[in-house]
């Protein structure tokens, strides 16, 4: 019984979070950890450990299939890539200062605001505007956002991806399949680092709920990867929209409950 609790659990929480990366390149522990915490009773830094792992195989089989569909930004992903490390790493040492009680909430109603946006104003920026910039100005661009991405993150300890979608979007006039690819392109680094130095520092995980997680996870973002390339712009801002709304409600909904 105790098995089977585990892979219901595990299978919700792989379909939430593979969703959430494969349309809109959202972090898999916004999901995951919950779950674990809520309905497993798992350690927080364990469920986030697990969370961070199954971010990396699902983003970078999302990155893949965007980059086969020509919807991915390498070069300015590996500068922003670069800023967003570094300044994690002084963001959470800033974090470490402060009280952080009111931290945690804040990425998970970001993810639910970023869906109303999508649904209400979708982002309908065309790959030939994007082109329009130059690319020493989207150099530049991306070392800047990646430095307030990588901080921010840093200081309240997760909502990267959506940090991520909502400035390539709205600041770097992205259109949005190319900005969802180059998030999660980020993200498979960004949350590899994360996941090693968890087990580091936290010891093994429980196997059986980190190999499902990842399995889920994989497959789902996998799925929703191959649609999101596949729709129209409408369309797509609409599904990732209310994907992002529903995530957002239940979210909020497991954290009330743990």
């Amino acid at each position: 019984m105790t098995y089977l609790i585990k892979f219901i659990v595990c299978f919700a929480a792989g379909i939430g979070a593979g969703l959430g990366t494969g349309f809109a390149g959202m972090s898999a522990a916004a999901v995951i950890s919950p779950m674990l915490i809520t309905f497993l009773h798992m350690d927080p830094y364990m469920a986030v450990g697990i969370a961070l792992s199954s971010d990396v195989l699902a983003s970078a089989v999302s990155a893949y299939t965007y980059h086969k569909n020509k919807n991915l930004d390498i070069k300015n992903g590996l500068i922003m890539m670069v800023s967003v490390l570094l300044f994690t790493v002084v963001g959470s040492w800033v974090a470490s200062r402060v009280p952080s009680a009111t931290m945690g909430g804040f990425s998970v109603f970001m993810t639910f605001l970023l869906g109303v946006k999508f649904i209400v104003r979708p982002v309908m920026t065309t790959k030939e505007a994007m082109q329009g910039v130059s690319a020493k100005k989207r150099a530049i661009q991306s070392i800047v956002c990646g430095v307030l991405i990588g901080f921010i993150c840093g200081f309240i300890g997760a909502g990267g991806g959506m940090m991520m979608l909502l400035i390539l979007t709205s600041v770097l006039g992205y259109e949005l399949k190319t900005a969802v690819g180059t998030s999660v392109f980020i993200m498979t680094f960004t949350a590899l680092t994360g996941a090693v130095s968890h087990f580091m520092i936290g010891g093994a995980p429980n196997w059986f709920v980190w190999a499902l997680c990842v399995v889920f996870t994989l497959l789902w973002a996998r799925i929703a990867a191959v649609f999101a390339n596949k729709a129209d712009p409408k369309t797509l801002n609409r599904a990732t929209g209310i994907v992002l709304v529903v995530l957002g409600v239940v979210i909020m909904g497991f954290n009330l409950l743990s």
